[in-house]
């Protein structure tokens, strides 16, 4: 297991409770690939220094994550699939 730190960049236009359904999509997507999640930081709605596919402001969440690498590439492969998520970096630490 290696520790990953993903952050998501999801519409700031989205609803809050479509906002904690996509976090439970992914912290649920991790706990079936056998990893772990660490304490869960909302960075809240921020305004984007460039648009990202025509959207000013994004809702960002960074989560620390426990994932072996063929999980993390799977959970990479999920997020893409995740309309609400605008952008995301997942990055090995």
């Amino acid at each position: 297991m290696q520790n990953y730190e993903l952050t998501i960049v999801m519409d700031a236009k989205l609803t809050p409770s479509k906002r904690k359904t996509v976090q439970e999509t992914i912290e649920k997507t991790v706990s079936l690939l056998k990893g772990k999640v660490g304490t869960v930081v909302d960075w809240g709605e921020k305004e984007l220094a460039s648009k990202i596919k025509g959207k000013e402001k994004g809702y960002l969440v960074h989560l620390p994550l426990e994932l072996t690498p063929d999980s993390a590439k799977k959970l990479t492969e999920k997020i893409k699939t995740e309309d609400a998520i605008i952008r995301y970096l997942l990055v090995r630490i």
